[in-house]
């Protein structure tokens, strides 16, 4: 029992060190818009590089392992694209109305306007209304991508530390290293959403905590069905909705609230941020 609430405390600090990324968006403001352009590029150049670099090959060598190199590297490519069409189904199967991607007219959202300058009031406030609701949804998907992610590392960790508790010390550490820029994803949009630090943190702290629930969970109900295989599934599917998030939500975003210079600043920041931890501690 000492040694599970050690794994357990472990892998607590791993996950919850989201946290510490998210608790930027208490030293900025909302209409510091330039700031929003580079940490939307950097949490995109965080997603990409950790998914390609890491998650991607974490999820080959699994898969690997299960069916043999030829079949395992072809499993890994099909279940990451399939993790980019499903993500890309949502965002289409969504209502027009909820989704910030669909264009509407002018004349749809003011066709009531008495008068020119009442009618462009109401443009500017769809067109900030409809930019909130974009980064909210962008803020909740990467939330859960992250989460998802999370689940089977918290696992993964656990075990580790039941296992051999000096070898996952600096594992935990690397892991806790590499969750701050995720929590950095995650808050930066949400508080520029809704202009709320709390709910910033709240999410953001959320997507962290799924690293010790998935260790806990794993260890009362997954491990006797946890394999190479499904592991190694699941990290593919993540590192490609976590590529397709970047690419088409977090970098056209960033884009559009600065100079395209900023967006590619920070994207080249995140994975540089990422490319060092990795080095470093892993």
């Amino acid at each position: 029992m000492n040694n599970f609430w050690f794994a357990l405390a472990l892998t607590v600090i791993a996950g919850l060190s989201t946290g510490i990324g998210s608790v930027l968006a208490f030293f900025t403001q909302k209409s510091n818009t330039k700031f929003l352009a580079i940490s939307l590029g950097f949490s995109a150049g965080v997603m990409i590089y950790v998914s390609m670099i890491e998650i991607f090959f974490k999820a080959q060598a699994s898969l690997v392992t299960e069916l043999g190199p030829e079949k395992g590297r072809w499993v890994t490519v099909i279940a990451f694209f399939a993790g980019m069409l499903f993500i890309g189904l949502i965002d289409r199967l969504l209502p027009s109305s909820e989704n910030p991607h669909e264009m509407h007219s002018v004349e749809e959202m003011c066709a009531d306007c008495p008068e020119e300058s009442h009618h462009m009031e109401q443009v500017r406030k769809w067109e900030a209304a409809e930019k909130e609701q974009k980064l909210l949804r962008m803020g909740l998907f990467t939330a859960l991508a992250i989460a998802i992610h999370n689940f089977p590392e918290g696992l993964a960790t656990f075990v580790a530390a039941l296992q051999e508790p000096k070898v996952a010390i600096p594992i935990v550490v690397a892991i806790a290293l590499h969750n701050i820029p995720e929590g950095i994803a995650v808050s930066v949009p949400i508080f520029y959403a809704t202009g709320s630090k709390k709910k910033a943190f709240l999410y953001s702290f959320l997507s962290g905590f799924s690293e010790p629930l998935g260790a806990v969970v794993g260890y009362l109900v997954l491990l006797p069905f946890m394999s190479d295989l499904l592991i190694g599934i699941v990290f593919a599917l993540v590192a490609g909705i976590m590529v397709f998030l970047a690419l088409d939500e977090l970098l056209p975003s960033a884009r559009e609230y600065g100079e395209h210079h900023l967006s590619i600043y920070g994207l080249v920041a995140g994975m540089a941020v990422m490319a060092v931890s990795l080095l470093i501690f892993i």
